[in-house]
């Protein structure tokens, strides 16, 4: 009994996710945004588009919910700690949504070359906009599971903990080859990252610090 209700319990904040989906999508589809801000600087133009980060990027709904769901049946702790940052960082990405409309303006008009890849691309540029990108929600929610899976005893192996950062950075350098954000979105969303990373894991750190000693 006490089972079902801790699962209960722990599975309410997976509310969060419907909750946020709705207020993104008013906030993409319809809200009325006279101007934006465009985010952009010099370094974007030396980044170039390459459409096989396509696979990496759209890779993040796994490595999300994939994570998400194994700490829900097996780390109750590290799921609690999970979600908190999740929803700490995804709302405070949502107030800056509102408060400060932004947008990017890097996509090509024509891609340099024409393959499944791209062609894909294309699709999926019609469906997502190109708003609400500072900061980035792929960034911010890569760097959730990292943090996690530093501190899931789970992943403790040098191993598994390489695995979850290269693919992490892959998603995240994804967002700026593919062109659906300035590396300014990316540079945004790191000091909100370092700030959850501390408030949700920075006690769990000096506990195994202290242990150690």
């Amino acid at each position: 009994m006490n089972q079902v209700k801790n699962k209960f319990k722990y599975g309410t904040l997976l509310i969060f996710w419907p909750l946020f989906g709705l207020l993104f999508l008013y906030l993409e589809r319809f809200r009325n945004v006279k101007d934006y801000v465009a985010t952009y600087c010099r370094m974007d133009d030396f980044i170039p588009f390459n459409e096989l980060f396509i696979i990496p990027y759209m890779f993040w709904f796994v490595y999300l919910a994939g994570m998400i769901s194994y700490l829900f049946f097996r780390d109750k702790e590290n799921f609690l700690r999970l979600m908190k940052y999740i929803i700490f960082t995804n709302t405070v990405a949502l107030i800056i949504f509102i408060l400060f409309p932004t947008c990017q303006n890097l996509r090509p008009s024509v891609f340099p070359r024409d393959n499944i890849f791209t062609r894909f691309i294309g699709l999926f540029y019609q469906f997502d906009t190109n708003t609400n990108v500072a900061p980035s929600l792929h960034v911010l929610d890569s760097v959730a599971v990292m943090s996690a899976a530093m501190n899931a005893k789970q992943f403790r192996s040098l191993k598994w903990k390489f695995a979850f950062v290269t693919v992490g950075f892959l998603i995240c350098i994804s967002t700026v080859f593919l062109k659906q954000h300035s590396i300014i979105d990316v540079f945004i969303a790191v000091p909100i990252c370092f700030f959850a990373d501390w408030l949700f894991y920075g006690e769990l750190i000096s506990r195994k610090e202290r242990v150690q000693v």
